[in-house]
């Protein structure tokens, strides 16, 4: 069964808390979509990843781009599976279609955003529903991530 994660981001953005993630998800060798609604946010986060550290980037592409297929981390707004991830990332309260092809799911939500805070609400609801075994992460004052359900 597919495991599902929820990130609930309090002290941090998206900006600051996604790219060291995916940097995990690359190291433990797992292809990677992240999923958001907004072309325009999918091309700013493309910048971020390139220049988010000084001494390397973030290996990754957009469904834009013509090698989608080819790319360890992929950013879209499509629901499919452009790059046959194994993990998928939902950011800004971009939903799901299908979550059982893949081994993990994550939902990261801002919760100071009511309509994420919302979103993410409800697909632990739906997903609870359907016997779905989910843990729920929430940043630290520190912005470390705690275990809490």
């Amino acid at each position: 069964m597919t495991e599902v994660l929820f990130y609930h981001l309090t002290e941090s953005k998206l900006e600051d808390a996604l790219p060291p993630l995916l940097d995990k998800s690359i190291e433990r060798g797992w292809r990677v979509a992240v999923q958001m609604c907004d072309p325009a946010r999918r091309d700013a986060l493309d910048v971020l990843l390139w220049t988010f550290r000084e001494e390397s980037f973030l290996p990754h592409g957009t469904d834009s781009g013509d090698a989608s297929d080819r790319q360890p981390v992929l950013l879209t707004i499509s629901p499919e599976n452009l790059n046959d991830a194994t993990v998928r990332f939902f950011v800004d309260g971009a939903e799901p279609q299908a979550i059982d092809t893949y081994e993990r799911i994550v939902f990261m939500f801002d919760g100071y955003d009511q309509a994420e805070l919302a979103s993410a609400r409800a697909q632990w609801k739906k997903l609870k529903g359907v016997g779905h075994a989910l843990t729920y992460w929430q940043q630290t004052s520190e912005g470390r991530w705690e275990k809490k359900a």
